[in-house]
């Protein structure tokens, strides 16, 4: 979406955003990434979870706030993933009949179908025990990532050649061609965008809590962060910026899959394919800490239950046995299948409902809860200039969330007028 992003904002505020937001969000992760252990850098207490980390340097009230808050946004990013993977492969679908049929109305398929294989993969997946089991799946998300960004890069590249200019203008779509009032709206709908697209530390404690030591997780996970934060900010750019260069005010959400009725289609396939192979790994990503904390919930609530205890281990030839915990085999069926259901009501509004979660969920888990956890364990004084110049960063951060959050439920509040749940109308 970032090519319609810098639409709206044009070419002087969409990149200088993608720059800031980057900026913010590598200074913020390296904040957050000091938070992992309390007490001493090195031998202090490890906390596996954003939540643990938010109890031990805050108190309980905020860790649950937090945490409800957390994964609330976990689960709307698991709907928001399938939605995207059953576009994707409805794309390929809709293409490869539009160049047999050579007719675009004959070619309207639903998006139940997708939706409900992409359920079903994520079903069998999402057995694999936690985070490290799933680092193979992390890489393969990330060479499919590189796939399709290339490839769009590339098309960015090919278009702007066949029109021998760039198009565009230094402040977006003008009003005249938009309202004033869809103006404002997409410009904060614009700022969502850019700012989740740099957004990964509802889930970076996590991932800290798999890296071993020596050297110590802050040294590693601050390295990895820079070095992602860099190659993810050019990506970004080159996606952004030459998708508006060569479609100027008609850039559209996704050019992937709204390009696919053209030519060349078999790499606009080949897309699409990476598109789903990568979002099957960041559900993954995503959901299990979603699924660690209602296992250890549980666990810790029954401890003598046999039903949430017990494990069948299943032979496993060339390695160690597979073991099966028969209640962690129907929760985790019965998450997926809850977000699977929720994506097949086929929302036109989602897109905007889940920016609207972002926006809450960026300004306290991105800004707000690291920056007060970095002040209470570093013990930065009151008013100091340290402390003020933490507040200003916290306060641009809720301004900004506010504004974002306004220009989703405008748009929410507007697509709600022709909802028709489970229509395929709405694909």
């Amino acid at each position: 979406m970032l090519p319609w992003a810098i639409a709206q904002l044009g070419w002087i505020a969409g990149p200088a955003l993608i720059l800031c937001f980057s900026f913010v969000n590598l200074y913020i992760s390296v904040i957050l990434v000091d938070c992992y252990r309390t007490g001493d850098p090195i031998n202090g207490k490890r906390n596996h979870t954003y939540m643990d980390a938010v109890r031990s340097n805050l108190g309980g009230t905020k860790a649950v706030a937090s945490g409800i808050v957390q994964y609330v946004y976990l689960y709307a990013l698991l709907v928001y993933q399938t939605l995207d993977a059953s576009k994707s492969m409805k794309a390929i679908k809709q293409s490869n009949c539009f160049h047999k049929t050579g007719d675009e109305g004959a070619c309207h398929v639903s998006s139940n179908l997708y939706i409900l294989m992409f359920g079903i993969i994520q079903i069998i997946c999402s057995q694999l025990p936690n985070f490290e089991d799933i680092w193979w799946l992390s890489i393969l998300a990330t060479i499919m990532s590189f796939t399709y960004s290339s490839i769009g890069i590339g098309l960015g590249i090919a278009k702007v050649a066949e029109n021998r200019k760039i198009q565009g203008s230094l402040t977006g779509i003008s009003i005249g061609e938009v309202t004033r009032a869809q103006k404002t709206w997409t410009i904060l709908e614009a700022l969502e965008v850019i700012g989740v697209s740099n957004f990964y530390s509802v889930i970076l404690i996590e991932i800290q809590d798999t890296i071993r030591s020596p050297p110590s997780e802050a040294k590693t996970m601050k390295k990895a962060n820079l070095y992602s934060v860099i190659v993810l900010t050019l990506l970004y750019m080159l996606c952004g910026c030459l998708g508006y260069a060569a479609f100027g005010d008609e850039s559209r959400a996704n050019l992937i899959t709204d390009l696919s009725f053209h030519h060349p289609f078999w790499l606009l396939n080949i897309a699409n394919a990476a598109i789903v192979v990568e979002t099957i790994g960041t559900y993954q990503v995503y959901c299990q800490p979603l699924f660690a904390f209602i296992e250890k919930r549980t666990a810790k609530r029954w401890p003598q239950s046999k039903l949430i205890t017990k494990t069948i281990k299943l032979p496993n030839k060339g390695s160690h046995p597979y073991k099966l915990n028969l209640f962690r085999l129907v929760e985790r069926a019965v998450v997926v299948l809850l977000a699977t259901i929720t994506a097949m009501l086929a929302l036109p509004f989602y897109d905007h409902a889940v920016g609207f979660f972002s926006a809450l969920s960026f300004c306290i888990l991105s800004v707000y809860i690291p920056i007060e956890m970095y002040i209470a364990q570093k013990r930065i004084p009151r008013w100091s200039t340290k402390w003020i110049c933490l507040q200003t960063v916290s306060l641009a951060g809720l301004i900004v969330s506010i504004a974002s959050a306004i220009g989703s439920i405008a748009y929410t509040v507007i697509q709600l007028k022709d909802y028709k749940p489970f229509s395929s109308s709405n694909d």
